[in-house]
């Protein structure tokens, strides 16, 4: 059936979020059911992106969602070992400058959409993106999630479909679409993982030490109390 109208275009309520619209628009393009497509790590993507590239269905619009580890391609930021904190920083242009591989995305996703539209798009993996990316000096982590709108199938690891923050941070809804999970033995331990937190003794003391400054100052006693004894008792 046809797709429901953006409530946000009727004008009735201007939303002060632009991330809000946006994510509305593509909620109601998706009419046709996407293909999520999760394994356990980064490298069996390479291996289906391969076996794809052999079948039929090679030039279908696909994405590969990963992490700025397999896809930064900033000189700086790429050899950061927090590469999330500083590509944030470098976007929100903090020290007075941004990110020129960023502005340059849509040189990277307008290529593999009009490669699609001819029907000569092949299957490609993290490799190619990013060797595409350094071509254009675009962006491909987040040319891979700009793809993600127009694609048909998409490939991730398991923790962006079973995590909720990271399906939220990623944009990712799976309300309505087909996903697979290859291995799906392994989504156990996955799915643990991802409602699992370590923290290590010495987090735990600077916690308490703050919580008892808090509670001391009378800061919210009520919420901060109960949350010092938990500390206390796991110490």
């Amino acid at each position: 059936g046809p797709c429901t109208e953006c409530s946000c275009s009727s004008g009735k309520e201007p939303d002060k979020d632009p991330s809000h619209t946006k994510k509305k628009e593509n909620e109601d393009r998706l009419c046709v059911p996407k293909i999520f497509f999760g394994t356990r790590t980064h490298k069996q993507i390479t291996q289906i992106s391969r076996e794809l590239k052999r079948t039929a269905y090679s030039y279908v619009p696909m994405t590969i969602l990963s992490s700025r580890d397999y896809t930064c391609i900033h000189p700086v930021v790429s050899n950061s070992s927090n590469r999330n904190e500083m590509c944030v920083e470098l976007l929100e242009g903090k020290q007075g400058k941004s990110c020129s591989y960023y502005h340059g995305v849509h040189k990277l996703s307008e290529h593999h959409a009009l490669q699609s539209a001819s029907r000569v798009y092949q299957a490609w993996d993290i490799e190619d993106l990013v060797s595409l990316g350094r071509r254009f000096r675009a962006c491909p982590y987040f040319a891979a999630r700009e793809l993600m709108m127009g694609a048909d199938i998409v490939f991730c690891p398991y923790n962006y479909l079973l995590d909720p923050q990271i399906r939220d941070s990623m944009d990712i809804k799976l309300k309505d679409q087909v996903v697979i999970l290859d291995e799906a033995h392994n989504i156990e331990d996955c799915a643990r993982e991802s409602v699992s937190y370590g923290v290590t003794e010495s987090q735990l003391r600077a916690a308490r030490e703050e919580l008892d400054v808090m509670v001391n100052n009378n800061i919210r006693q009520k919420d901060h109390e109960p949350l010092r004894a938990v500390c206390c008792s796991l110490i």
